[in-house]
Order: structure tokens, then C-alpha cells, then sequence
């Protein structure tokens, strides 16, 4: 119980420091969105970081991020630590870009200022109207910021099963809008199990297998296809 605590009051009180570092940057009136951007990933990746430390949790990245930007990155979701996990792996690539996250992640009342002032972009499914702002708030950005990459969880929430859970049609129609390349990633552990039990007396290494770039073109068929090429290497 007290492990447990210490580690929610460590990332909560982490997040309210970080908070006031984005605050600082998404109201700062004499900088370019593209700077704004950069700033506000590396302000995610360094927060990310540092918990993936107190953790005592390793990323192993298996593949490589490519060097191009403007790319839409299909991620598989299981804990809240995908989000820390990838930023850690950005953050070696010098990558910058915004989450795509469900409306109610901004309205929750412990996390919603995070992702709110972080440069998350929030999506609800159920408002037309919000939909069509989102998409075009997506297309100004990218005509605006030219190294802007996308994170997204195409399953859409976590999923604690067997495999992949059916996609929602979110990334496939954001990169077709765009033309966008899709990068498919697989994070190769259950991460709900493992913040659970961290922090690590020893450190605990996670595998994040990075696929080929493709196109949106049968999204989902292709990221199966990766995904099970991925576990019968590990079999």
C-alpha cells in the first residue's frame, strides 16, 4: 500500500511542477506553434523520464524511428505507461508532436490539466461538430509546423486482452485526410501489470518493436500483420 502511494504521489506531484512548465509555453504570446511544439515534447519527454527512472524501468527499442517527420505513429494501449514509454523513445530521436486522447482525459480531474496544457489534442467521437473541428485543427497544424508528428492509440482505449482489440476508423481517416505515412508500433509487455508492481528493486525492461512505414490503406490488416510477426519472432 505504501509503495503504491508513493508512487502515484510522486508522478501527481511531478505533474503539477510540469504543468506549470507547459503553462509557461502554451500561453507564451511571442512564440511560433512550431517552437511551442518542440518545447512542450520535450517537457513530456522529460517528465516521462524521470518517472520511467523512479520506476526503474528500461525501454528496449527493437527497430528504429525514422528520421522523416510527419508521420502518424499506430500504437498498441494497455496502461497509462505507453504514453511515458513512447516519449521516453521519442525523446532519443529528438521527435516532436501531439496525442490524440479522448475528450474525457482533459475533463478528469486529476489528469485532465496535464494533457490539456501539454499539447495533447483532445477528439470526442460522440459531437459532430467537434469532430469536424478536430480534423480541421489537425490540417492547420500540419500546414503550419513541418516536423509535427501524430500519437495515436487506434484501439482507441486500453485493452487488457489477447492481442489487438478491432480498431477504431480515428487513425486510418487522419492520415488519409493528410496524407500521412503510418509508423506501426508494438509495445511488447502488459504495462498495467508492470506499473502495478514498480517500482523495481532491479531494472525492468520493456520491448518496443517499431514497424516498416506504410500508408493508411487497410490499416488494421497491416498492423496485425506486424504485430504477429513480432510474436512469432519471440516464440
Amino acid at each position: 500500500m505504501l509503495k503504491e502511494l508513493k508512487k502515484f504521489l510522486f508522478m501527481i506531484v511531478l505533474g503539477w511542477k510540469y504543468i506549470k512548465i507547459f503553462k509557461q509555453i502554451y500561453f507564451h504570446p511571442f512564440i511560433t506553434q512550431k517552437y511551442a511544439y518542440q518545447e512542450l515534447s520535450h517537457a513530456r519527454q522529460e517528465y516521462s523520464n524521470k518517472v520511467l527512472d523512479f520506476l526503474h524501468i528500461k525501454v528496449k527499442l527493437v527497430g528504429k524511428i525514422p528520421k522523416k517527420n510527419r508521420i502518424l505513429y499506430a500504437i498498441n494501449h494497455r496502461s497509462l505507461l505507453d504514453i511515458l514509454v513512447m516519449e521516453n523513445i521519442f525523446s532519443r530521436y529528438n521527435k516532436s508532436g501531439a496525442w490524440i486522447a479522448k475528450q474525457e482525459l482533459f475533463d478528469d480531474p486529476i489528469y485532465g490539466k496535464f494533457f490539456q496544457y501539454s499539447g495533447s489534442i483532445p477528439v470526442d467521437l460522440e459531437n459532430k461538430k467537434g469532430l469536424v473541428r478536430f480534423f480541421k485543427s489537425i490540417k492547420r497544424t500540419l500546414a503550419t509546423v513541418d516536423d509535427f508528428n501524430i500519437y495515436i492509440f487506434p484501439e482507441g482505449e486500453r485493452y487488457g486482452g489477447e492481442g489487438i482489440k478491432k480498431f477504431q476508423s480515428g487513425a486510418e481517416k487522419i492520415a488519409k485526410a493528410n496524407n500521412l505515412d503510418i509508423v506501426p508500433i508494438y509495445i511488447n509487455d502488459t504495462l498495467e501489470k508492470v506499473f502495478k508492481e514498480a517500482p523495481y528493486k532491479e531494472p525492468y525492461s520493456v520491448e518496443v518493436h517499431v514497424g516498416e512505414i506504410t500508408n493508411y490503406e487497410n490499416l488494421e490488416e497491416k498492423y496485425l500483420t506486424f504485430y504477429k510477426s513480432v510474436k512469432e519472432k519471440k516464440a
